[in-house]
């Protein structure tokens, strides 16, 4: 195993896995530690990295022209959907300005009117469902393993070993029930390059 991309939507756990992922040895491993980078420099990850960074899902091209499908694992980590989309309605008004669900809901989806308070949940769910659909058919070729965030107590154990990777299974297990990046209150998001935005 060289590499290993951890796909998903957002607000499914992804700092809180990238956190448990330092206990793993022979590997480096990072939040969105390339999510500033544009062109090449987006896909320059070391090897023996496992990069968690939901943002990638848009990148899918990309990842699979530059790292070879053998030695790539594609995870694909999911929360409950009520979970996320509610996470991200309680994200929409944030000061954040590379709000991924704000990104959506006007440019991917291209509307420069507004979204009302109550159309806002469809369009969050829209979100959760295209890139979870979009990752889901990216990897069903690929070597891929498919988490939940509510699993991962059982699951990241033996996601670790399957990569090959010496975990120190209770360092690990013990980040895994820390809260990251929480979404309440609507406060507080740390950039890529770590200062602090509120």
């Amino acid at each position: 195993m060289t590499n290993v991309f951890v796909l998903g939507t957002g607000r499914c756990g992804t700092v809180t896995f990238a956190r448990a992922c330092e206990h793993i040895g022979g590997f480096t491993s990072g939040h969105e530690t390339r999510a500033r980078q544009i062109g090449e420099a987006r896909f320059d990850y070391p090897d023996d990295h496992i990069e968690v960074d939901n943002r990638l899902s848009w990148f899918l091209g990309g990842l699979a022209r530059r790292f070879d499908d053998d030695s790539t694992l594609y995870v694909h980590l999911t929360r409950e959907r009520s979970a996320v989309v509610e996470s991200f309605e309680r994200r929409w008004d944030s000061a954040f300005r590379a709000s991924i669900i704000r990104a959506f809901g006007h440019g991917i989806v291209s509307r420069s009117a507004d979204w009302s308070v109550d159309e806002r949940r469809a369009v969050c769910g829209f979100y959760v469902d295209t890139v979870n659909q979009n990752v889901a058919e990216f990897v069903a070729g690929r070597r891929s393993i498919a988490l939940q965030l509510e699993l991962l107590d059982e699951q990241f154990v033996p996601f670790a070993e399957q990569i090959g990777g010496l975990v120190d299974a209770d360092a690990a297990l013990e980040e895994l029930r820390v809260r990251h990046n929480s979404s309440d209150p609507v406060v507080g998001r740390q950039e890529p390059d770590g200062s602090d935005q509120l």
